[in-house]
């Protein structure tokens, strides 16, 4: 598969279509799977990576029956590593994943709504993403995937502890429910730390943008459950569902707050971002992400009218490093690319006001 028709297209996770999408990028639930036939990936050697391996492309690619749609499979241990880097950046597979050795592979869909990692901490990590805050639309389909699995294979279960898991964090259910936040006023307002306390005494982790141990660029923060043993997936579910409202109220209220007594400041801020990514002939992934997190921020809160949040998701992703370098077809140095980010950013640009006045 050409990966290069992806390129001009915005990933699931940024599409800005589903409820609550301002704040909410989007909802992500994943299943952890082994098969009862083989030892964990850290006991299986490269002969028995590559068994595993066979076995789930033949069933993820028989899963496609079942779904009704196409799903496309990737070696992943055939692709150069701009090409793991790329779909790293669109949320189809993991950095473990991309990181590691031997057979491994993905399976996902045309929407990029449903990936299969093979091989990855587990046998299989079964994904589902949709855009805005829709963990039910999520549990529904991986529900569903992973009874179409079990009909084709046996997966590792025990009856006291649930199904087994390389970490004992995942063993019981093997669920991982989180939610993609966007929190730009809490982060500027140094409210976040009070929203990372409480998740914390609820057994709640938050991690960055791309999962454990990334980091939290462009105010994204992955809100997920820590360990499922004792836990049904509809507790897991639950969980989630009732504390992000409340965050998502948070971050509305500092916003309007901001608005109403700082007006002043925040347009500052807004437009200081807007005309340094209009302009600039060099910058970073890092402070594009910054920058943009604020423009996207302008948008919601009015001060930015002509352009659509979707426009501005399709920057977030287009300015990653993989990205840039599929888009201008050549491998750049990270210089080349802050100057070539510089560049694209000014083009999709041109032509846009400005932040109002009002």
């Amino acid at each position: 598969m050409d990966l290069d028709h992806l390129v001009n297209t915005i990933g699931e996770w940024l599409r800005g279509s589903g409820p609550e999408s301002d704040i909410v990028m989007s909802s992500r639930i994943r299943l952890a799977r082994n098969l009862a036939q083989f030892p964990f990936l850290s006991r299986a050697d490269d002969a028995t990576r590559g068994e595993i391996a066979t076995v789930l492309k033949k069933g993820v690619t028989q899963l496609s029956k079942g779904l009704g749609a196409p799903l496309n499979y990737l070696n992943v241990d055939d692709l150069e590593g701009l090409d793991r880097q790329f779909l790293v950046e669109r949320q189809l597979i993991s950095r473990e994943l991309s990181d590691s050795h031997g057979s491994r592979g993905v399976g996902f869909s045309d929407q990029e709504r449903v990936s299969l990692m093979v091989n990855e901490e587990d046998h299989l990590r079964i994904q589902v993403l949709r855009s805005g805050f829709d963990l039910d639309s999520c549990w529904e389909e991986i529900s569903h995937i992973d009874d179409l699995l079990q009909e084709q294979m046996n997966f590792a279960f025990n009856e006291e502890w649930g199904y087994l898991t390389a970490c004992p964090t995942n063993v019981g259910t093997g669920i991982r429910v989180s939610v993609m936040l966007h929190l730009p006023a809490l982060v500027l307002t140094k409210e976040i730390q009070k929203v990372f306390q409480a998740l914390q005494k609820i057994s709640l982790a938050v991690r960055g943008l791309y999962g454990e141990g990334s980091q939290a660029m462009g105010d994204f923060y992955q809100i997920s459950n820590q360990v499922t043993l004792g836990k049904s997936e509809d507790q897991l579910l639950k969980n989630l569902k009732d504390v992000v409202p409340n965050i998502i109220a948070y971050e509305r209220k500092v916003r309007n707050a901001m608005i109403k007594e700082n007006r002043r400041s925040l347009h500052d801020q807004v437009s200081r971002a807007y005309g340094i990514l209009k302009t600039a002939q060099t910058i970073s992934s890092e402070e594009t992400m910054h920058l943009l997190s604020s423009v996207r921020m302008g948008v919601n809160v009015g001060l930015i009218d002509d352009l659509q949040i979707p426009a501005v998701n399709e920057l977030f992703l287009q300015t990653q490093p993989a990205h840039l370098q599929k888009l201008r077809k050549a491998t750049l140095e990270s210089a080349e690319r802050n100057v070539s980010r510089a560049a694209y950013l000014r083009q999709k640009l041109a032509g846009h006001g400005g932040v109002s006045e009002n």
